[in-house]
């Protein structure tokens, strides 16, 4: 076989592939077969018709398209691989010459990964937040530790912002009750940010027993974007209490004695999250820098197929979340428009984000252990909420454990990124990265904590 690759553009090949007729044997009997399966001559069992009837009845180009069919795919593969090409879509394949029982010629034209290089990212100077812990962190965890163990308090006045109401809904248009558009002793944080517009303000000002009705767009059910009437009746109005910050308080959130011995503890917590956090900084900045440096061209059909996948992804959790498609962008305070925007710029950052990283992986010859694995997939089945051999037997029947690995060697080459760097903080001190990892487990962290991806999932 031999192959000539034409370079169409930066991120597109031609490749023109000529093929010996002997290469096609293999493909040949197996169409010889195939198309013995399929056909009925009178005088032969079902497969056992042989090569000179078939070709003598159904001619032999019935034989040719099957073989084709089944080797150039196969040749294809080949071929990329012989002229060292990393392909990122489908090709597109046409047959251009067919001499019986010399040689076929087919070309493949493919868009690829661009050819660029890695500067050299040996002592990068990177800048990330400092791990002191002040009065100010320790406070802040303390009060809302404090807000998970308030208790409700019922009170005799008119709700205000923070407060909590029980209250009954319904809602009419033209006087006419829509039954769906209905409910009953819900509780509700005044001031939340409820998608139904216009209830935060009507609840402002109302006490127990008192009725109230606000015109609004529905944003969910049969009548969703519809205007309508929505009456409001309080059932009761309630304050959070916060408890006191003493050993009782301590004793009752934690398992140690007193106020200081907890703070101590949170102390602790929020040093080990900012280290980690200085680590994560480092490793993003660090990639960050590097892509600054580098101009890569992006195939097209990648770059369409990224943003496909995202409007997919958001379709779905459209339909999911049960609202109308305008009270979900409010909801997330952002335009459909925006987010196909935002989609435009994220889908050519990740592509080149995953070109680079990927380039780094050969150069430091980066691979998974069968820990390394095990350990991604323990960590994704708990921000999942799954048992770990669920998500294993998911990843396997839905051939993703390739995507997982890829994943996991591209967190590893963010990693080589960050220890390669020049770290200091914001307060001038030099950070050690490999004495953070000795700090916090002993090795190195190639990923968040399970906690810290988790919040970082929920504020994006």
């Amino acid at each position: 076989m031999k192959t000539a690759v034409e370079e169409l553009s930066p991120t597109r090949v031609k490749l023109t592939v000529e093929v010996p007729f002997d290469e096609l044997r293999p493909s040949m009997d197996a169409a010889y077969k195939k198309v013995a399966q399929q056909v009925r001559v009178p005088g032969f069992r079902p497969g056992k018709v042989p090569a000179r009837i078939i070709e003598q009845r159904f001619g032999r180009a019935v034989v040719l398209e099957e073989t084709l069919n089944d080797a150039v795919p196969k040749l294809y593969g080949q071929a990329v691989d012989e002229v060292d090409v990393f392909p990122v879509s489908q090709p597109d394949i046409e047959v251009t010459k067919i001499d019986d029982g010399e040689q076929i010629e087919f070309t493949a034209e493919v868009d690829v990964r661009p050819t660029f290089d890695v500067p050299d990212y040996q002592g990068t100077e990177i800048t990330v937040d400092s791990a002191e812990v002040t009065d100010a962190d320790i406070d802040a965890q303390l009060d809302a530790l404090r807000q998970r163990f308030a208790t409700l308090t019922g009170v005799e006045r008119a709700a205000a912002t923070g407060d909590y109401v029980v209250m009954d809904l319904r809602a009419e248009i033209d006087g006419q009750n829509i039954e769906e558009q209905q409910a009953s002793e819900v509780s509700y944080e005044v001031g939340a940010g409820s998608v139904l517009q216009g209830l935060d303000d009507a609840l402002v000002g109302m006490s127990a027993g008192e009725e109230k009705s606000f015109r609004t767009e529905l944003v969910g059910g049969e009548n969703a974007g519809d205007e309508a009437d929505v009456i409001i009746t309080v059932k009761s109005v309630k304050e959070k209490v916060l408890p006191e910050l003493d050993d009782e308080f301590a004793q009752l959130a934690s398992e140690f004695d007193t106020l200081d011995e907890l703070k101590e503890s949170i102390r602790e917590q929020v040093r080990r999250t900012k280290l980690i956090d200085q680590v994560v900084q480092a490793r993003d900045k660090a990639l960050e820098a590097l892509l600054e440096k580098i101009d890569i061209p992006i195939p097209e059909s990648a770059l369409k197929a990224e943003i496909d996948a995202r409007k997919h992804n958001l379709e779905h959790q459209v339909a999911e979340s049960g609202l109308s498609r305008d009270a979900y962008f409010r909801l997330y305070q952002t335009t459909e428009e925006e987010r196909f925007a935002e989609f435009e710029t994220a889908s050519a950052r990740a592509i080149k984000v995953g070109f680079v990283l990927d380039k780094i992986v050969k150069a430091e010859e980066l691979g998974v252990s069968e820990q390394e694995l095990t350990s991604f997939v323990v960590r994704r089945a708990m921000e999942m909420g799954v048992q770990p051999n669920q998500l294993a037997q998911h990843l396997a029947d839905n051939d993703q454990l390739t995507l997982a690995m890829v994943e996991i060697v591209r967190d590893k080459a963010k990693a080589v990124l960050g220890d390669a760097a020049k770290v200091v903080d914001t307060e001038g001190a030099e950070v050690d990265l490999k004495a953070i990892y000795t700090e916090i487990n002993g090795e190195e962290v190639t990923e968040e904590p399970a906690e810290e991806a988790e919040e970082r999932k929920a504020e994006a």
